[in-house]
């Protein structure tokens, strides 16, 4: 039997396609908000992270409703790096909506999310949004669909999706790429014609698969999933039953019981098929548990999620600086919090090493693992972690390593630059056209841990003018060794206060992280040499003080600026040898070894 009166879809594509600003305005349009209500650009970015960097990483829900059908909408991550989160939510959604850029077309990520969803069946309705933009090829855009949906092994009906051409910005959707005015009704049209409604049996026993998690400070875990089968009623006793694992089986009851009404969770007494709904009251609820009649057991099959690629060591800090300005400082600390993170990140792995003080943590991807330390950093965690590192495997006795579909688009001056540093790398140049107007646009074909420690020196190489995005592209052998950073660290020879002087003779040899007035320690990392050895510089010397003065030599010294690394600046930069100090506020780069002697006694050995 199927369900007339709801639609589920999940909206997919790249970073900075507009997916997030077209929600926006389908709640607008919808009458979601009154019309006095103050209401926030992108306001499904909820999350602090997400605004300062423009990009979802949470999925998330809402509905609008939209003559007599309620469309439940899930806003996904365009990032491959949080494609656990994209994975999972496809559960709950009967079609997907993908979002493409009439300029940029199709780009890695789209592709990445896409695979996906077709995967799992879904059908799809494209959306060629930015019409309006200058430079826009709509026309092109959607060959270049019609190739990726036939490249990714597309079902026939598949191939025919239907097109929407869009402005999200200006709040208009047509199906004729040349409108320049409306509003998003051709669009909601579209999604009540084309997606299907929900398929399955009203009256069976009830049957809710948990896609997602999240947490609430008021009522606990909750749990967001669709009803697939019969009727979910608040307070009834239910079966939390895993696939393929019966004897984790157990009896559950629901105390509330809400469903999404725009942005808001409203409480219902029951829920029927079809709906996408959030449980509280189980509090050791986990994703991919089937919540069922206890008179039938049966619990649905979970997506296999894909495995982690790079990992790093999370560790206790123990600088001479370790506790100044942490909240959360012990191993107890931080174990629970990445064990708490597991919990609700499928594609996150965390491993006890043989150290009481050290975790094994994998992830998809850099941005992945630094969305974690960065989000732990601001609840005053303080901790230290080193180097990415990719994650290798045995297949027919030979070592395989993760590779990386990589896009490049930088303009034409650059791309000689550009391929020769990625052919140093491990890179193979696959595909080389023109975008116009002297744009190049490049596909390689590179080792994941040929791209770490690269983005820095890319930025540089094309002036800041290049676009580069990465996809995840399976295992392959192992291609030989890769050079790190051929730059050595400036290292600071004693514990105390950075002065001008002492910056001022050390900036000579090469870039300086740090500025005057500021706290070192002896083995701190204080900039980047200029030369492939590591240099011990004491920053903290000051200028003796005599009665002697001399016309011109006592000007006042002049200082370079210091460059500022962000976060995923620092995770490139450190070696094998050197770790990162992370605290609520402060990013300090450092030896693993602090004391010189010690560092070249066992280089001595090495």
């Amino acid at each position: 039997m199927i369900k007339q009166e709801i639609r589920n879809i999940a909206i997919i594509a790249h970073v900075d396609h507009g997916k997030t600003t077209l929600v926006d305005e389908l709640l607008k349009q919808s009458g979601t908000f009154r019309r006095n209500e103050a209401v926030a650009e992108r306001v499904m970015d909820s999350n602090d992270l997400e605004r300062e960097r423009g990009i979802t990483i949470l999925s998330k829900n809402t509905a609008i409703r939209y003559e007599d059908t309620k469309i439940n909408i899930v806003d996904t991550p365009g990032h491959a790096d949080f494609g656990g989160e994209v994975e999972r939510v496809m559960m709950m959604a009967d079609g997907v909506l993908l979002l493409v850029d009439a300029v940029e077309g199709c780009m890695p990520q789209t592709r990445f999310v896409l695979k996906k969803a077709l995967g799992l069946g879904k059908r799809a309705l494209v959306v060629i949004n930015k019409v309006d933009r200058p430079g826009a090829r709509p026309g092109e855009v959607l060959d270049g669909v019609l190739d990726l949906f036939i490249a990714l092994g597309a079902q026939e009906e598949q191939l025919d999706f239907p097109v929407v051409y869009a402005s999200a910005r200006e709040g208009y959707a047509s199906l004729d790429p040349g409108a320049r005015e409306g509003d998003m009704r051709p669009l909601l049209e579209a999604i009540l014609r084309e997606i299907e409604p929900p398929k399955g049996d009203p009256e069976g026993p009830p049957q809710l698969l948990i896609s997602s998690l999240e947490y609430d400070d008021y009522v606990g875990r909750l749990g967001i999933g669709r009803v697939e089968r019969g009727c979910l009623r608040q307070g009834a006793p239910l079966r939390a039953v895993s696939y393929g694992q019966p004897e984790h089986s157990r009896n559950v009851r629901v105390s509330r019981l809400y469903q999404f009404e725009g942005l808001r969770r409203v409480d219902v007494e029951e829920a029927g098929l079809g709906d996408i709904v959030c449980v509280s009251g189980i509090e050791d609820l986990n994703i991919g548990e089937t919540l069922c009649d206890p008179e039938h057991p049966e619990p649905l099959p979970f997506i296999e999620i894909d495995e982690p690629t790079i990992a790093m060591n999370f560790m206790v800090n123990d600088s001479p600086f370790a506790g100044r300005e942490g909240k959360f400082v012990t191993s107890r600390n931080i174990r629970e919090r990445l064990w708490k993170e597991v919990r609700t990140n499928v594609s996150m792995r965390v491993e006890e090493t043989g150290s009481a003080d050290t975790f094994k943590v994998s992830g998809r991807g850099e941005l992945h693992l630094s969305i974690l330390i960065e989000t732990m950093r601001r609840q005053g965690y303080e901790l230290q972690v080193s180097r990415p590192k990719v994650i290798y495997k045995e297949i027919g006795g030979q070592t395989h390593e993760p590779m990386e579909l990589l896009v490049v688009e930088v303009p034409e001056q650059y791309a000689g630059a550009v391929i020769k540093k990625l052919g140093t790398r491990r890179a193979v140049l696959e595909t080389m056209s023109s975008r116009g107007e002297g744009a190049a646009h490049l596909e390689f074909r590179i080792p994941s841990r040929g791209l770490i420690g690269y983005r820095t020196e890319f930025l540089t190489d094309t002036n800041g003018n290049g676009i580069m995005n990465q996809l995840f592209a399976g295992y392959e052998p192992y291609k030989g060794e890769i050079r790190e950073r051929e730059q050595g660290s400036i290292v600071a020879h004693e514990t105390g206060e950075t002065t001008a002087y002492g910056l001022f003779n050390a900036q000579e040899r090469g870039r300086l992280f740090v500025g005057p007035g500021l706290e070192v320690y002896a083995g701190m990392v204080v900039g980047e040499c200029a030369r492939g050895e590591d240099l011990d510089i004491n920053v903290c010397k000051k200028k003796q003080l005599t009665n002697m003065r001399a016309a011109g030599s006592d000007d006042n010294l002049r200082l370079t600026p210091a460059t500022a690394l962000s976060l995923e600046q620092c995770m490139e930069f450190i070696r094998d040898d050197e770790l990162l100090e992370v605290t609520p506020s402060s990013l300090r780069l450092r030896k693993r070894v602090l004391n010189k002697e010690s560092r070249m006694k066992a280089a001595g050995r090495k």
